[in-house]
């Protein structure tokens, strides 16, 4: 499956995840829920990935940690902040660049309308 259908699912995925829980919860409850929604649609997903980092030649388990990783090639970064900072997209763009994945979403699900909490990256 390529990432722009995978993408699509997972958008689509969100948004019914949204619609039936509202705004205003912890994300692990956002996160929880759309990992459940995408693997009922026959997506594999991955939580809570360990993001080592490399440098000088060597590995280190720096304690980064993907979200979600949707069909072995779309990262997904799941937020439920009041505000969406230049950070967070930063932030993805790195994990993007670190694990060799071209396409990540990021979705902050505190939002009254999710399409306006949704942004993708592209490395």
């Amino acid at each position: 499956m390529e990432e722009n259908s995978v993408t699509g699912q997972i958008v689509d995925s969100a948004m019914k995840v949204h619609t039936a829980l509202g705004c205003g919860l912890l994300e692990s409850v956002y996160e929880a829920c759309l990992a459940h929604e995408l693997v009922k649609r026959g997506l594999s997903v991955r939580k809570q990935i360990a993001m080592p980092v490399r440098y000088d030649g060597i590995e280190l388990d720096a304690g980064y940690r993907l979200d979600l990783l949707v069909a072995d090639r779309v990262v997904v970064e799941v937020k439920a902040v009041e505000r969406m900072l230049p950070l967070y997209a930063a932030q993805l763009l790195t994990y993007l660049k670190l694990g060799g994945y071209k396409v990540g979403l990021l979705l902050n699900f505190n939002t009254v309308h999710l399409q306006n909490g949704i942004k993708r990256i592209v490395n």
